[in-house]
């Protein structure tokens, strides 16, 4: 299948290991862009091509993936990318902030 006909994915998370290990899960069936830092990720997802779904870390330096999510989700150009955060933080609070910042859904590694 050419990356034309394949669902875009940005995966975003300071550690190069869940980074590898995401385009491994993902990329039979996925193009797979990765951004290790918050900066990257917003570049990226106003890059060509435009992902189709955002996997987005909360924990990272300087930067949270909730701020991300939030100036992504401030955005028309960003604004309907379905965002989904793919975090270690497990407390109900972190879950209902990154819900209520419009992500799709709140999954814990």
């Amino acid at each position: 299948m050419s990356d034309k006909a394949r669902p875009v994915i940005l995966v975003v998370d300071d550690s190069t290991d869940m980074l590898a290990l995401m385009e491994k899960a993902l990329g039979a069936d996925y193009q797979v862009i990765t951004a290790s830092d918050p900066g990257g990720a917003i570049e990226k997802a106003f890059g060509d091509p435009r992902p189709d779904l955002i996997l987005l870390d909360v924990d990272m330096p300087e930067i949270s993936g909730f701020e991300v999510c939030r100036a992504l989700k401030d955005e028309a150009a960003t604004a309907s990318i379905p965002v989904i955060f793919l975090t270690g933080r497990t407390e109900a609070q972190a879950q209902v902030e990154g819900l209520n910042l419009g992500a799709a859904d709140y999954i814990t590694k």
